[in-house]
């Protein structure tokens, strides 16, 4: 008999086997339990290390969330803003105004330009200076729902002769009125010192709108107090201005008004059609003493004695046409000037007709280039300063036939800075004979609006 046979009764030898079985069992279960616990900890590690680079990443895209909405607001407080402030600072009265003041009750703006002008010895410019062309600071604020409150301070503009702060514009806008009555856009009203709203030209005429630095040679413009509404209607268009009518501001040398009115008509989006009527009402030579009317560059004053003459006035008539491609434009005017005055010992009456002819075609986004041919003819003389000195044309001796043609280009290297280049021809002549030959007018500047 063996050892086993000896030691270990027949009865232990299944429970003995069943034990040696679990023990193996439990033996290769731990063997395999370490390595999964192995493989378990591998894991584990991967996954600390991927939830580590996604908050790594997590962190980078919230740095760049932040950083573009940053960025978003700073473009929105530097384009929204000034895109109102000049849409606020330049309205027209074509319509109603399309301000967004969002949260801001208050919006400053501003326009300047610079440049280096040259002209022949009988010019404004004789002595080619480096100038600054103009500076006008504006104010928009928003009072109560649709009613706005509008000043222009004038720095330095090129019709000034000093160097002194100059009020521009300066009103209440009561704007759309007519919701009222639920007729929007019919009517607005303006209350203050306001443009005279008379032709087109002088919606363009500051130096950031026009595409040349001269004006035409009519130029009609001027800013004075008085009343204005206007509104639209369907394709129609227009406004009526009562207005004190003399230069001399906050005051008025004869209670007669100046009556201003423009119709327009845009009966496709590539015309605009416009007719436009004014009265100076009676201007006294002594209160007054110049319309507050710009024409030719200059005012419009007595033509008689000031010991004859008391009282002078004007009527304007003139229609307007613009026609415009994708590229480019090409706008006319034309017009006619009733003066006369009180003066009983001579007539002084006088038939002016002015008008002008503006084309502009862009080469590419930033270049463009623009031609424009004005004419006025006085057969009787009026003072007519046009590109000449001011005090030898405004006082001295009268013109009666004065043109001028002008060729310019520009770089635009947004809607809010342009350079631009010109030169024109000025000729004419005196109510005697002489010719006006020494005026022609060369030109750089740089234009901006912030």
């Amino acid at each position: 008999m063996n050892l086993l046979q000896t030691s270990i009764p027949r009865g232990a030898l299944v429970p003995l086997l069943a034990l040696c079985l679990c023990a193996a069992t439990l033996r290769l279960t731990g063997a395999e339990a370490d390595d999964v616990a192995r493989q378990l900890q591998e894991l584990k590690e991967q996954n600390h290390a991927l939830q580590e680079k996604l908050l790594q990443q997590d962190s980078l895209i919230k740095k760049l969330t932040d950083r573009m909405s940053e960025l978003e607001q700073k473009q929105d407080k530097a384009e929204s803003p000034a895109t109102d402030a000049v849409a606020s600072a330049r309205p027209t009265e074509s319509g109603l105004f399309t301000r967004n003041f969002s949260t801001d009750r208050v919006i400053f703006s501003g326009e300047a330009a610079v440049g280096l002008f040259h002209q022949g010895n009988q010019g404004q410019f004789r002595t080619s200076p480096f100038r600054i062309d103009e500076a006008r600071l504006f104010l928009d604020a928003k009072v109560f729902n649709d009613v706005y409150f509008f000043s222009e301070l004038n720095l330095f503009t090129r019709e000034q002769y000093d160097d002194s702060l100059h009020l521009g514009e300066l009103y209440v806008d009561f704007e759309n009125v007519s919701k009222l009555w639920n007729k929007d856009g019919l009517l607005s009203v303006r209350v203050g010192r306001i443009d005279i709203p008379f032709g087109e030209e002088y919606l363009v005429r500051d130096a950031i709108d026009n595409p040349l630095i001269s004006h035409s040679l009519g130029d009609l413009w001027g800013v004075d107090e008085g009343v204005e509404i206007y509104g639209r209607w369907k394709k129609l268009q227009y406004v009526v201005a009562v207005q004190n009518g003399g230069e001399p501001m906050m005051l008025d040398g004869n209670a007669d008004k100046a009556i201003v009115a423009r119709i327009g008509y845009d009966p496709a989006k590539w015309l605009h059609l416009s007719l436009s009527g004014m009265r100076t009402g009676d201007l006294d030579v002594k209160k007054d003493g110049t319309s507050e009317l710009w024409f030719a560059n200059g005012y419009i004053r007595q033509l008689g004695s000031p010991t004859n003459t008391t009282k002078f006035h004007a009527e304007v008539a003139e229609g307007d046409v613009q026609v415009s491609w994708p590229r480019g434009h090409l706008k006319s005017a034309g017009g006619y000037l009733r003066f006369d005055d009180n003066d009983r010992t001579t007539d002084n009456g006088r038939n002016l007709y002015y008008y002008y002819v503006e084309g502009l075609q862009q080469v590419n986004d930033k270049i463009y280039g623009a031609v424009r041919f004005s004419q006025i003819m006085a057969p009787g003389g009026f003072p007519l300063v046009g590109a000449g000195d001011f005090g030898t044309r405004f006082y001295g001796a009268l013109t009666k036939d004065l043109y001028r043609m002008s060729v310019g280009a520009g770089y635009r290297w947004s809607r809010d800075l342009v350079f631009k280049v010109e030169y024109s021809l000025n000729r004419g002549r005196e109510l005697g004979g002489k010719s006006r030959n020494h005026e022609d007018f060369f030109g750089t500047e740089i234009a901006v609006r912030y």
